[in-house]
């Protein structure tokens, strides 16, 4: 009997959009029978950054029970997911700080022959959402892994209109996760579970 999908979701979320679409992911990949590890990026920020915004100060202290992210989740994960809100048209800092200390691993090859794909959010719409997922997957090319990208393969696909990747417009917070980032995230996940699954199976044959 083959083995379960090893998934990592692997985020950076401010006011907490990208961390509800990180359960979406995680959730619909355990159903499709995958093993999931859900991680955050580590906090950057000040703490005065973080107190003058109250959205920002009530996620950190809502999701502090997720572990932070280490490079061992990401050598473990047969296929990884990765999410940052948009910042001026590329991923976060705390995202990039956390990609860039997997120079070790991407030396040993240890990244290589991988499934990633990637999420987003941004605050206003055509605020940088492909532009950060295509910056995102520029560092996937370096590592040889194997984009999955949910593309129009779904016809919800044409509802949310981004082949490149689940995103959502929160309008500084106005615009909570809805049905259709919600059903894109289902798309993506099960997508990259399949693929996986695929690749894994092909490996021991």
């Amino acid at each position: 009997m083959s083995q379960p999908v090893k998934l990592s979701v692997i985020y950076y979320s401010a006011t907490g959009t990208i961390a509800e679409i990180a359960s979406v992911l995680a959730k619909t990949a355990e159903a499709a029978g995958a093993e999931v590890r859900v991680r955050r990026a580590a906090e950057l920020a000040p703490q005065e950054a973080i107190d003058a915004n109250p959205a920002w100060r009530d996620n950190l202290e809502t999701t502090r029970h997720i572990p932070e992210a280490t490079a061992e989740d990401v050598v473990w994960a047969d296929a990884v997911l990765l999410g940052s809100p948009t910042r001026y048209g590329n991923i976060a800092a705390q995202l990039k700080q956390f990609v860039d200390t997997l120079g070790p691993q991407w030396q040993q090859g240890l990244l290589a022959d991988k499934v990633y794909s990637g999420f987003v959010s941004s605050a206003t719409q055509h605020g940088g959402q492909e532009s950060t997922l295509l910056a995102l997957y520029h560092t996937i090319h370096h590592f040889g892994g194997i984009i999955v990208s949910p593309g129009y393969t779904d016809a919800s696909k044409f509802v949310d209109g981004n082949p490149y990747g689940t995103s959502h417009v929160d309008a500084q917070g106005q615009r909570p996760v809805d049905e259709a980032t919600r059903t894109a995230a289902a798309v993506q996940a099960r997508r990259v579970v399949n693929v996986a699954a695929a690749l894994t199976a092909s490996s021991t044959t």
